[in-house]
């Protein structure tokens, strides 16, 4: 996309406007029987961002153009970087800590095989779904097990129409799901609060930004140490989550769908997905490190909006100054090795091991670092990345989620809610 889409003032200024508005409304704390449901800024930035977008009302497509919720896409990504390097930032003053817990965080990502627990047998049983409940509940279907489903078995087949039919949800839902949940569970005070936070990196990092600062905010006074536990925790799901989904989830997919379905012939539901070829593409957006120039204007902007929405409940402009240019340093950073490194991790891996390995408490100048980070507010930079998601939903997804069907969403957030509690336990019975 070119540059100047990406750097388009109306879209930036939707997008604080967006931010200001849902920081100030604040959090609002539901009860909800022996829990409470935290309803947090960044829900309200991704309501407010799908209301105006002009692929969803058509009175906001009379005053905003297309053009503005295209150029919203790549800058989920871009946007997400400055979190991660701020939530790298807090593993490493706590290092000493996770190598203590270091069994958990190697086995909570087990957990992964939550997936398919509570969801395939429901899809199977009681939906009656066909061999499209594989795709849809063998991972949490991000990016690389689509790559996954589409090597082995292509899109447009059964398995292709369940795993895109979760993305889409996950796409459209999931971050907010994450939050909810990860809210709730802790405040039933029935886990280890460090578990939930383990269980938080098994997503996307958006998943991970929204779900770690929903356990932060519900804790407070444990913030630093379980964003590190988070953040450790979706590093292991970078280096092992590809290979566990590949070698050990699939497979046990297949054998359980086999014993769950018997001899019996199930019909696919019918939520073609894939039904044309546009929806049948997975999203192939220019990795940001691959023309980092544009990268590195388009990084700008972003972090610039995420400096003003860290006023409200956040340091000043000024105060909070350092810190931004920090992360947006870190972020950089972590992009170029990406870019040159000779094997390949995942942009936002890189940029959370470079504010790691600049926080470690035996470098000189982390604490100067640490200290210029501390007035950058975790949630509020978070806020605008939602709205960059509300705003980005486009016709193709909109199109996806109505052919899905209720049965493939129902599914969809069984298999995110099986995840996070698998994990979580796993976590906790190890710590």
């Amino acid at each position: 996309m070119p540059l100047s889409k990406l750097l388009d003032w109306r879209l930036h200024a939707l997008v604080i406007l967006i931010s200001l508005l849902s920081e100030a409304i604040g959090i609002l704390r539901v009860p909800m029987g022996p829990g409470t449901l935290l309803l947090l800024p960044l829900l309200y930035a991704f309501i407010i961002g799908v209301m105006i977008n002009p692929n969803v009302t058509r009175l906001a497509g009379r005053v905003i153009p297309a053009s503005v919720s295209q150029a919203a896409g790549p800058l989920i990504l871009l946007s997400i970087m400055p979190f991660i390097a701020r939530f790298g930032s807090t593993i490493g003053p706590a290092i000493n800590d996770l190598i203590s817990a270091g069994p958990a965080l190697i086995l909570q990502e087990l957990g992964n095989l939550g997936t398919m627990l509570i969801a395939l047998p429901i899809a199977v049983l009681v939906f009656k779904m066909g061999r499209e409940s594989i795709g849809a509940t063998y991972s949490i279907a991000r990016e690389p097990n689509i790559a996954v489903i589409s090597d082995k078995y292509g899109l447009k087949g059964p398995e292709g129409i369940g795993v895109m039919g979760t993305y889409v949800v996950g796409t459209m839902f999931g971050t907010l799901w994450f939050a909810l949940m990860a809210g709730y569970f802790a405040s039933l005070d029935i886990l280890d609060p460090r578990a939930l936070a383990m269980a938080c990196g098994v997503g996307s990092g958006s998943m991970v930004a929204a779900c770690s600062a929903a356990v932060a905010e519900s804790l407070p006074g444990m913030r630093d140490e379980l964003l590190a536990f988070a953040g450790a925790s979706n590093l292991m799901t970078y280096a092992t989550g590809l290979y566990l989904t590949l070698f050990i989830a699939l497979p046990i997919a297949e054998r359980f769908y086999t014993f769950l379905a018997g001899k019996r012939q199930v019909k696919p539901v019918g939520a073609q997905v894939t039904s044309t070829g546009e929806a049948a593409s997975t999203p192939q957006e220019e990795r940001p490190e691959q023309n980092l120039a544009k990268t590195a204007a388009a990084l700008a902007a972003a972090c610039a909006v995420a400096w003003i929405a860290n006023t409200i409940n956040g340091a000043g402009l000024v105060a909070a100054l350092p810190g931004i240019v920090i992360l947006y340093a870190m972020s950089m950073l972590g992009l170029v090795i990406t870019r040159y490194a000779p094997f390949y991790l995942p942009g936002v891996a890189w940029v959370s091991l470079v504010s790691i390995m600049l926080t470690l408490p035996w470098l000189p100048g982390s604490a100067w670092i640490i200290d210029q980070l501390s007035s950058v507010n975790f949630l509020a930079i978070v806020t605008p990345v939602l709205a960059y998601a509300g705003l980005a939903l486009s016709q193709r997804e909109l199109g996806m989620f109505r052919q899905a069907g209720w049965k493939l969403v129902i599914i969809a957030l069984l298999v995110f809610t099986g995840t996070f509690i698998s994990s979580a336990v796993i976590a906790h019975l190890v710590l």
